[in-house]
């Protein structure tokens, strides 16, 4: 089995050949690099466009099928459609429940 190198993020997430962070459920996404030096350039690349970002270079085995073995990532991904959606609806139930409770009436004794 070879090793490779891939990035990985501060919440666990690892740069995917798409260009964007993947979770790591899918090992054919993720990004890899043969050589140690092409990985930490591409971190200080990524670093470069964002100052918050506290990644490393990472060392991974490749499986049977020549896709590096990664642990997947428990914390959503930035932009993902289900997180938003869960988002979404949680602040409009907010919106709602206030804008009732100040349309209500206060009783008059």
């Amino acid at each position: 089995m070879s090793e490779v190198f891939v990035i990985r993020n501060q919440l666990g997430h690892y740069w995917g050949k798409s260009k964007e962070w993947v979770d790591g459920r899918d090992a054919r996404a993720v990004m890899r690099a043969k050589h140690e030096d092409e990985a930490i350039n591409t971190l200080f690349e990524l670093s470069s466009r964002d100052i918050d970002l506290r990644g490393e270079v990472v060392e991974a085995t490749l499986n049977e099928k020549g896709n590096p073995m990664v642990e997947a990532s428990d914390n959503p991904l930035p932009g993902d459609p289900e997180t938003e959606t869960e988002t979404e609806t949680e602040t409009e139930s907010d919106v709602v429940t206030e804008t009732t409770k100040e349309s209500t009436p206060a009783s008059q004794d």
